[in-house]
């Protein structure tokens, strides 16, 4: 690629901030992107946000400008499209700051899904793979938050939207010629839902592992205990893990302490977590036992070997129209949502959107008897 005219322009001030988002209200597609840290937060601390459009190239330092929202204007603004490469997080920071969700917007990463690159290829390699450019990693663990960055994080944090319209541009192109602009309009609706980012700190327990045999009542306990970790960890800004681990909790749930003396005798619950926390954990206890236990997650059913052998057909047809539209076979449908679908569940995802077309109606055709599967010439085929 030629070289970018584009100066970079780096925001410190209210006024330059003003200044640059007023010009970039012009244009019709930006793109986006955010340095932040979040290991000792629950919240994610943004530290840069780099901007881009045809002319402008712009990194606005989150640390020193006291406040965005000119920015925050500017991303709420429905009439530009908004570019991100894999968008949730940068997404989840806007939705926790201002209560919206940036919108329009394209993901590149699931994008590219779409053109043959796989599920979640990196920014740096699909620049390297569209554009032949190979992009400086020197700074992948730079501390964003540090003042003064280190010499040539700037520049490395500008990289991160420099080439994102040529990408977007080189996309939608690719996509329009094998007819799959509207196939990712669902999903690009769901990551611009607020809902997608709210945290319900009763559904906590269900991101909690070894859930399964737990009884109704240590269910029921752990439910209040990851509710109450939650909200201690949103009320402080710590991540959860800090407040207490999951191992701790399943051994509360478990063990049941009624006491003081109880609770500190749990191997998993550090001395300093039991003195400090330890009439909240206690309290939380108590709390479960008016509320009704959550139901268990359900274990897989086991297939018999009749249906097990269906779901190797139905994965060969995946793989099949995978091929025939150059993504891979997980963009598709894996083995566990095929096992449902011999199961006989049919809200699923490969039923849906530009999936159902892609492969689920045929899938569910192999299942019906009305389409077969040969080998011909090394290759398989369907026959209706």
């Amino acid at each position: 690629m030629s070289p970018d005219p584009r100066p970079l322009l780096i925001v410190t001030s209210a006024a330059d901030l003003e200044r640059e988002c007023e010009a970039l209200r012009r244009c019709e597609v930006l793109a986006v992107d955010t340095e932040f840290i979040r290991e000792s937060t629950y919240y994610p601390k943004l530290c840069l946000v780099q901007l881009a459009d045809a002319e402008r190239l712009v990194v606005v330092d989150a640390v020193a400008v006291p406040s965005l929202a000119p920015l925050e204007a500017l991303l709420a603004d429905t009439s530009i499209l908004k570019v991100l490469h894999a968008a949730r997080q940068d997404l989840e920071i806007f939705a926790q700051r201002t209560g919206a969700v940036p919108a329009p917007l394209f993901d590149t990463q699931l994008a590219a899904s779409l053109l043959g690159f796989g599920e979640q290829v990196g920014y740096g390699a699909l620049v390297q793979r569209m554009l032949g450019v190979t992009l400086d990693k020197a700074h992948t663990r730079t501390d964003w938050a540090a003042r003064p960055l280190p010499k040539g994080a700037i520049e490395y944090a500008a990289d991160d939207v420099r080439y994102l319209l040529e990408v977007h541009h080189r996309m939608r192109e690719q996509l329009a010629e094998r007819g799959r602009l509207a196939w990712l309009d669902a999903e690009f609706a769901q990551l611009a839902r607020l809902d997608t980012y709210r945290v319900d700190p009763d559904d906590a327990w269900r991101k909690v592992r070894g859930t399964q045999r737990l009884t109704e009542p240590q269910r029921a306990r752990l439910k209040a205990l990851a509710a109450w970790r939650e909200r201690t960890a949103i009320e402080s800004d710590r991540p959860r893990g800090w407040i207490l681990k999951d191992e701790a909790l399943l051994d509360v749930a478990r063990r049941n302490p009624t006491d003081d003396a109880a609770l500190a005798e749990l191997r998993d619950v550090p001395p300093q977590v039991a003195k400090r926390r330890g009439a909240e954990i206690l309290a939380a206890l108590r709390g479960a036992g008016a509320g009704a236990a959550p139901d268990a997650e359900p274990e897989r059913a086991r297939l018999t070997p009749d249906q097990d052998a269906a779901v190797d057909l139905l994965l060969a047809l995946t793989r099949k129209r995978a091929a025939e539209h150059g993504v891979a076979p997980a963009n598709l449908a894996n083995r566990r949502e095929l096992e449902r679908l011999v199961l006989g569940e049919r809200e699923l995802e490969v039923l849906g959107g530009w999936k159902r077309d892609a492969v689920g109606l045929a899938l569910l055709a192999l299942l019906a008897g009305e389409v077969a599967l040969r080998v011909h010439d090394g290759r398989v085929v369907e026959d209706r």
